[in-house]
């Protein structure tokens, strides 16, 4: 693609100015959204993305407007299943209720950060080095061999080595104490549960990215598709997160169809560095003539697999007697402490 700069730095600078002003509105008025507000506002930001998607392609073609639709989905996926590692730390450290707005909120402005950075790594090296797709490739089965393994399992939040390291080495206030990060006790100086909630958040996105990232150069290696779809896919979690809070423990398939789809991903890596690289001792250093896979292939799997996980999520439903309302009734009447201690001490 050849973009001129002015396009890129206006990308930049309203997308940058969406993530401000959300940050602004969850700081000066901390509150759990309604089930009206967080679909709507939910909505906005998908719709916004499929007019994006409609924009490239009108300007840019079907292969990359295909292509960003493609990164876009599998993002979202991937956020979708990220959202529920947040939920386990934001019950894990009991977030007041009003307060789980503005931590959901720090934690997407960290994806984004970490995966700009990462991008840009990314498309480095991918430009210099064509055996990164051999390694984004393997990272990504070894990924779908791990969902796959553990679909079945109960999840739980287990902090980090470097959250076992804060835990151990700062003092942590009984409280939030009304949000902030700092606090004094005594005369003593002490981290609030707030703060160890957003490091918990802040030092597992680092994981997230290292799944992401790989995922969508695997769709394309076009670092402004690449750049948008990811930061598209990352608009609206705070909303979605309310809006699925129940939902979430109940997609019991997402896990294997994310599965599929990077495994998908990893094997159509694999086969672009088996092409780019030459390998002295795979057919003799000649790059085999494997073809590349066409992006509606991807486009169209990645769309089924997203569509068979909810077909299979409602049949399940279905069998215990309950629907996709009642799931979302169970979401607006829960409940947090209004006030309590961190998880972990």
């Amino acid at each position: 693609m050849a973009l001129p700069a002015w396009v890129w730095a206006l990308t930049i600078a309203v997308l940058c100015a969406v993530v401000v002003v959300d940050l602004t509105l969850a700081i000066r008025n901390p509150h759990r959204p309604s089930m009206k507000e967080a679909a709507i506002w939910s909505s906005v930001y998908i719709a916004a993305a499929f007019v994006f998607a409609g924009a490239i392609f009108l300007t840019q073609g079907a292969t990359f407007g295909g292509e960003f639709l493609a990164g876009f989905l599998t993002e979202k996926a991937l956020s979708v299943d990220n959202l529920f590692v947040f939920l386990l730390i934001i019950q894990a450290f009991r977030v007041p209720e009003e307060l789980q707005s503005r931590v959901l909120l720090v934690g997407i402005v960290l994806s984004i950060v970490l995966r700009s950075v990462f991008i840009a790594l990314g498309s480095i090296l991918i430009a210099n080095f064509s055996w990164v797709f051999l390694i984004f490739g393997a990272i990504l089965i070894w990924t779908a061999w791990g969902l796959l393994r553990g679909s079945g399992e109960e999840e739980s939040y287990e902090p980090n080595r470097f959250m076992r390291w804060a835990e151990r080495r700062l003092r942590v206030a009984p409280d939030y104490d009304h949000g902030r990060l700092l606090t004094r006790i005594d005369g003593r100086r002490f981290v609030t549960p707030m703060m160890l909630a957003m490091l918990a958040i802040g030092s597992t996105d680092i994981l997230f990215a290292l799944d992401s990232i790989p995922a969508i150069f695997g769709l394309t290696q076009e670092p402004y598709l690449v750049w948008t779809a990811t930061i598209f896919a990352l608009f609206g979690l705070r909303q979605l997160y309310f809006l699925l809070a129940a939902l979430l423990k109940h997609l019991a398939f997402l896990a294997l169809g994310l599965s599929a789809i990077l495994g998908w991903i990893g094997i159509k890596l694999l086969i672009n560095g088996l092409i780019e690289y030459e390998i002295p001792v795979i057919n003799d250093g000649v790059a085999p003539d494997l073809g590349h896979v066409p992006t509606w292939l991807s486009l169209g799997f990645i769309a089924v697999v997203l569509a068979a996980v909810v077909v299979a999520n409602w049949i399940m439903l279905r069998r215990e007697g309950r629907t996709w309302a009642d799931l979302f009734a169970d979401s607006s009447e829960t409940k947090q402490p209004e006030r309590a201690g961190a998880g972990r001490q």
